[in-house]
């Protein structure tokens, strides 16, 4: 990597980390960078699409396409961090290091802005990745452009700096937001047996919750973890007659997800009827199974050999999600983790800073990625 793009890149870093902003809402964030790539990267193309954006170099008609993706969004979180670029946002914070991602994948814009590539490559710039809203958005560069792979990649915290770890297929679990609603029959609270209480079948189900989360021949983890429990108002002369539960649920393997929600669907409506309520769902902060092409994670093994980067294999996936998956449904691709040490602070905590350390690790393994030879096997 460029020393002096090195030197730009933190100096982005440090800005983007002052002016941090929620999903759904990076505007300055955005317009910041068109700006930047604009100035620092003059031979790339920059496409503006709303809540997200592009750039792309054109290597010429007939050359592979790919494509890189990064996250604009911080987190409802507060900064407390003693360096002079501390969030200048109240209650808003990076605290997942996504400002670090997004200056890499700048940097790597400037590198092929300055040397050129093989491959005519797209850098995108994706909105909402915490809420798992962006990515279904920004598919429309997928299905536009003759993209054949996209990369991504996260910091790790906790990991050697600069270590690189991979995992051929699931790299992170599926998971998605339920809504379990229940009315009943309001009535006097001196007199409940005149109306219905939605409590009573939320308790059976919160009671079975950890027993239905085991699914028949599941294939790898699945649970359902307790977001929030409401029954009623607190108005003493009344019992409580509308409910909701909310539940993340979560799995290793995509087919098992759908079925862990049927069962839990299922068991639902069967209290629902034994209590004489009714019952809906609804569902939010969709992310499905990352999964890595084996083809392409071995590219990286080779890249970070020929390179001496180390490299840490994965035997599980993390339980956490990313809605990268969505990319991965419609093209090849691979995501790839580097170690931000062990001192770095863990993933959405006040403390959390992105290491600028780094950063060259991340270009040199996506520099290496376009310098490859192109497998279309």
């Amino acid at each position: 990597m460029d020393r002096d793009i090195l030197e730009l890149a933190v100096e982005l870093r440090h800005t983007l980390h002052a002016h941090p902003e929620v999903s759904g809402k990076e505007r300055w964030t955005k317009a910041c960078l068109m700006d930047y790539l604009r100035k620092h990267a003059p031979h790339l193309t920059v496409v503006d699409r709303g809540q997200w954006f592009y750039a792309k170099y054109t290597a010429g008609e007939g050359r592979p396409s790919v494509a890189f993706r990064t996250e604009l969004d911080a987190l409802p979180i507060e900064d407390r961090i003693d360096k002079p670029y501390v969030s200048t946002i109240p209650g808003v914070g990076h605290k997942c290091g996504h400002d670090g991602h997004m200056a890499a994948l700048t940097a790597l814009a400037l590198e092929i802005d300055r040397r050129g590539a093989e491959q005519n490559v797209y850098f995108l710039y994706q909105h909402a990745e915490e809420t798992g809203e962006g990515a279904p958005v920004c598919c429309a560069l997928l299905r536009e452009e003759p993209i054949e792979r996209i990369y991504a990649w996260h910091h790790r915290p906790g990991e050697p700096m600069g270590t690189v770890l991979l995992r051929e297929g699931t790299l992170y679990c599926a998971s998605r937001g339920m809504i379990l609603s229940f009315s009943g029959v309001a009535s006097h609270a001196a007199y409940p047996e005149n109306g219905r209480n939605p409590a009573f079948a939320m308790a059976d189900i919160l009671h079975a919750l950890p027993q239905l989360a085991q699914v028949p021949d599941r294939r790898g983890l699945t649970m359902a973890t307790v977001i929030q429990v409401t029954a009623g108002e607190p108005t003493f002369g009344t019992q409580a007659h509308e409910g909701k539960l909310l539940l993340t649920i979560r799995a290793a393997v995509q087919d098992d997800l759908e079925r862990l929600q049927a069962i839990l669907e299922d068991f639902a409506r069967k209290k629902a009827e034994e209590y004489g309520l009714t019952a809906a769902f609804s569902y939010c902060d969709d992310f499905p199974v990352t999964d890595c092409d084996p083809r392409e994670v071995d590219k990286l093994r080779r890249i970070c050999a020929k390179k001496g980067i180390p490299v840490k294999e994965l035997a599980e996936p993390y339980r956490g999600s990313e809605d990268f998956g969505h990319y991965t449904r419609l093209v090849r691709g691979a995501y790839f983790e580097v170690g931000s040490g062990e001192e770095c602070c863990p993933y959405h905590t006040v403390g959390l800073d992105f290491p600028d350390a780094c950063l060259p690790t991340a270009v040199d393994v996506m520099l290496g990625l376009l310098q490859e030879k192109t497998d279309n096997a």
